[in-house]
């Protein structure tokens, strides 16, 4: 079967089933998912479902209503973690780059039940978590994202910064740790130097988001456009985040970003944009806290922002914490 799911702007959730018609640009009118990979690659990004159901608040598609699994973790190695860090330090330290983002994986394998069953997580209300997930064949992905790409609606988009990582219980230090508002602020003022061109942009105060074990900075924006932008271009322009690119970001910088996801074993799809289109208003995640499988093999890849004042214990210990709030969320 093939399926996707995302949040119904009205409550609840909304489901699109297959086949799909794919396009190399949105339609006009009604509904369609956008699903690209961290390189938007993919020429024809836009699926139009066949069928569109429209689920109450905590109701999960059937396709969801499967045994719960039960997986058998490994922990990614931090020898090759090591590495890459080293070499994103030295980058910044050369005066290369400012800032990027290399991704830790854990693998697992599924020894009873079914991954699908873990799209229940989707219809259970999680505050700003929003669902998302995409089913094909044995393959799929089901995810909570509290990272907005953008929301296009009208003449005004919407969009934020979410950066600076930290345990629910350091919440008070947090408020003072200069190394994750610094690097909050890499990311917040980056948006802005991008958007401004797009017309007025209003930033408001940065707040502390809380995510169950995690608290998150987080500053919203809004920008009233001067003219009619195509949702491709705003795509490619606001992809990917400072949050998980490099800074600044040129085809050099973003290529070595690629080279060290793909070296530590990250799955194309993770910190992709994901999106709902519908009647001419778009919203599009940005394909975090995810769990990722094709056929009995699991994956739960996780981020972090490494900056010239990034440690490498520090950096291994926050990818760690957010697996664990993945997969506590899920249920495995």
């Amino acid at each position: 079967m093939n399926a996707a799911v995302f949040r119904n702007p009205g409550g609840g959730l909304l489901v699109g089933k297959g086949p799909f018609e794919r396009l190399s640009g949105p339609p006009e009118r009604g509904v369609a998912f956008y699903r690209n990979d961290f390189s938007l690659s993919c020429s024809r990004p836009w699926h139009v479902p066949s069928r569109v159901e429209i689920l109450e608040e905590g109701e999960s598609p059937e396709f969801f209503r499967e045994e719960h699994p039960e997986i058998v973790w490994e922990e990614p190695e931090v020898e090759p973690f090591a590495e890459v860090f080293a070499e994103v330090s030295q980058a910044i330290r050369g005066g290369s780059i400012e800032k990027s983002v290399p991704v830790a994986t854990a693998t697992g394998r599924i020894c009873k039940g079914s991954c699908k069953g873990l799209g229940s997580a989707l219809a259970r209300g999680n505050g700003p978590l929003r669902p998302y997930g995409w089913i094909d064949g044995e393959e799929g992905v089901v995810g909570l994202s509290p990272e907005l790409l953008f929301e296009l609606n009208g003449g005004v988009l919407h969009t934020m910064a979410l950066a600076g990582t930290a345990r629910v219980e350091e919440r008070e230090a947090f408020g003072a740790d200069e190394k994750e508002i610094r690097e909050h602020e890499f990311v917040a003022q980056t948006l802005l130097a991008k958007l401004s061109d797009l017309g007025q942009t209003t930033r408001h105060p940065r707040d502390i988001m809380e995510l169950g074990p995690l608290v998150h900075y987080h500053s919203a924006i809004d920008v009233e456009l001067r003219k009619k932008e195509s949702i491709d271009r705003l795509v490619s322009l606001l992809h990917p985040t400072p949050a998980l690119g490099p800074l600044p970001r040129t085809a050099e910088t973003l290529g070595d970003l690629v080279s060290w996801r793909h070296r530590l074993g990250c799955p194309r799809w993770f910190g992709a944009p994901f999106g709902l289109f519908r009647d001419g208003v778009f919203e599009v995640l940005v394909g975090i806290r995810m769990i990722r499988w094709q056929g009995p093999q699991v994956e739960v890849p996780s981020g972090c922002g490494v900056i010239e004042e990034s440690r490498l214990v520090n950096e291994w210990r926050e990818l760690r914490l957010k697996r664990e709030s993945v997969r506590s969320v899920f249920g495995v």
